[in-house]
Order: C-alpha cells, then structure tokens, then sequence
C-alpha cells in the first residue's frame, strides 16, 4: 500500500457494529491508533474492548450539530475520517411517511455533510474522508426510491468535495451491495438466511457480502494516496447482474 495506517489516527463514525466495526477491527491491527463514534456509548466500549489495539469511543448522534461540533473540537489531529453511520427506509413511494423520509436524510446525508465538515479543520494534510452509499443509487429499486436518491446525494457530495478540498484531503465513497451484519439483526433467522440467499443467488458472486470485505474497500480509500473523487462499489457484481 502507498500509505501505511501505522501511527496513524483513524475516526470511524458508525464504528460500533457492522462495516464501520470491521473497519476499526483491521485498522487497529494495521497498527493505527483508532477512535468510534456511535450514539449508543455502550456498544462502542464493547467493542473496543474486544479490539487489540488503540481505540477509543466517544458517543455522538451526527444529526445533533452542536454536539458534533463539541466532539471535533476535542478530537485532536486526525489523518482519515470514515463516516459509516446510516440509515434506511424502505416503502412504495406513494406510502413512505414524508418525516421517515427526513429521517433518513438527516441521518444519511446531512449528518455526514456536517460531520465532515466539522472535523476538516483538524484533519493532517493529505489526509482522507470516506463515506457511505450504496447499490441503490445507480441501480435503483421499486419500494426504496427514497433511499436510491439519498445514496446518490452521498455519491454527488464525495465527488464535490474531491474536487472542492483537493490538496487539503482526499475524498470517496464506498458503495455496498448487501452485507450480512447485525442491522438485519431483528429480522427472523429463517426470514434473514431466506433474504440472504434470495440476493446472494442473484449476484455474480453467488452470496452477499461480509463485513470485513467492505472494511478493506475502507482502507483501500484510506491507504492509497491517488484515490480520490471514487466510488467503489464493493456489491458482489449488484450493478452488472441481469
């Protein structure tokens, strides 16, 4: 790799579970000093605790500006900033409750936006941002139309902040298809191993994805100096599929 983590201050905003988690699992043994951010205080001292490595938490809800702006003005110096905290609502368009659509950007869009934003001062020179979309944005779906539009959003604002912070930071965005983690937790096994192998058959990969897959996309970003203005889509071939 053309940058190595090692020493290195990694941020990962959605670090307590899922791709943000793996993300901090392999840049902590990549030797880089590690810092999760959620809103759920809890998870993330679990989670660190079971890292090998330099991490530490902080609880912070990014739709809640001035405690964004408190937690940045108290992170020190950092090198990359990965913001993989999300959300999602599906629906029929002309059945999504307009305030679970707000929801979403708020959470999806607009926290990222401002998170970014606010931690840019105290990012070191040449340094990265990476945020989050997904397959939705450019092969979109009947029944989450909301979400393909946030997911594209996210896309148009890593491009334009490649383009805006060049020389200051790199900046890309990490597409996924779907990847079995805990946000499908609460669905039944049966229902959730049925979902799993519906998609998965369906991809050219034949299966979805593992965490820990995207969380090397992450440190792709992270690691290579030439990247920026990407979208990498890590989708187990979702865009090309018949």
């Amino acid at each position: 790799m053309s940058n190595s983590l090692h020493g290195k201050h990694v941020v990962i905003v959605g670090g307590g579970s899922g791709m943000g988690k793996a993300t901090a699992e392999l840049a902590a043994s990549l030797g880089a000093k590690v810092t999760i951010a959620s809103r759920n205080e809890d998870k993330l001292k679990a989670v660190a605790s079971a890292i090998d490595g330099d991490v530490s938490v902080a609880a912070v809800d990014t739709t809640d500006e001035a405690r964004v702006k408190e937690w940045a003005a108290n992170l020190g110096q950092i090198d990359h900033l990965v913001i993989s905290a999300s959300s999602a609502a599906h629906g029929a368009y002309a059945d999504l409750p307009t305030d679970d659509l707000r929801s979403m950007i708020e959470a999806k869009f607009v926290g990222p936006f401002v998170t970014a934003r606010e931690v840019l001062p105290y990012l070191n020179q040449g340094g990265s941002i990476s945020l989050f979309s997904g397959v939705l944005s450019r092969r979109p779906s009947a029944g989450a139309v909301g979400l393909g539009s946030v997911n594209a959003a996210v896309e148009a604002l890593a491009k334009g902040l490649a383009q805006e912070l060049a020389g200051q930071a790199r900046v890309n965005c990490i597409s996924p298809g779907m990847v079995a983690t805990e946000a499908y937790a609460g669905m039944p096994e049966d229902a959730r191993e049925g979902m799993y192998a519906q998609v998965g058959n369906s991809l050219p990969v034949g299966r979805v994805g593992e965490a820990q897959e995207i969380a090397q996309a992450v440190v792709l970003t992270m690691t290579n100096a030439f990247m920026t203005g990407a979208i990498l889509d890590v989708d187990g071939g979702h865009l090309i599929k018949a």
